[in-house]
């Protein structure tokens, strides 16, 4: 059994529904490739009716394992456009989403600078000039407005992912 502490987050500074999502260039990883994507042109990507994305701790902890198993696990991939975003690099991404068989693209931000515009980095206890994102879920139009969100106020905190999936429409 792992031991650790709950960490009360407080509260962050994200978009809020109705608002804009704050557009980013980062490389856009999947197990094969990746190439330098932006948030306007994945949100239009597809059948334009916008995006999900998900903000995860670094790729490796057991808080983004469990999350991406759980989006894999419930077919999200199936139902909607799914992004990610981690606080690690193109290698580490394709290691993982590889070694797990996920079916995810996940966007590496390693100086965690997109989970700062979004307002949700935090910083990790006892490690000096290091942070990483909270959990969090932006469902994103083809405009790049917000039109549902979630965000974690502890660590370790997930959503009830069946409640999500009726607020995202994915139910």
């Amino acid at each position: 059994m792992v031991d650790f502490d709950v960490v009360d987050l407080g509260p962050a500074d994200h978009p809020e529904t109705g608002t804009a999502a704050p557009d980013f260039i980062r490389p856009l990883v999947s197990s094969e490739f990746w190439e330098d994507r932006s948030l306007a042109d994945l949100a239009s990507d597809e059948d334009g009716d916008g995006l999900i994305l998900v903000f995860t701790p670094m790729i490796g902890s057991f808080v983004a394992q469990y999350v991406w198993t759980e989006l894999a696990e419930r077919d999200w991939n199936e139902r909607a456009h799914v992004v990610g975003v981690s606080a690690a690099n193109p290698y580490g991404i394709a290691g993982f989403l590889e070694e797990r068989d996920l079916p995810f693209e996940i966007a590496a931000d390693p100086g965690n600078d997109v989970a700062e515009k979004y307002g949700i980095a935090h910083d990790l206890d006892g490690m000096a000039g290091l942070s990483e994102p909270r959990v969090a879920f932006f469902a994103v139009d083809a405009d790049l407005t917000v039109t549902e969100s979630w965000v974690a106020t502890e660590w370790p905190e997930f959503p009830d992912y069946d409640a999500l999936e009726e607020t995202l429409g994915l139910a």
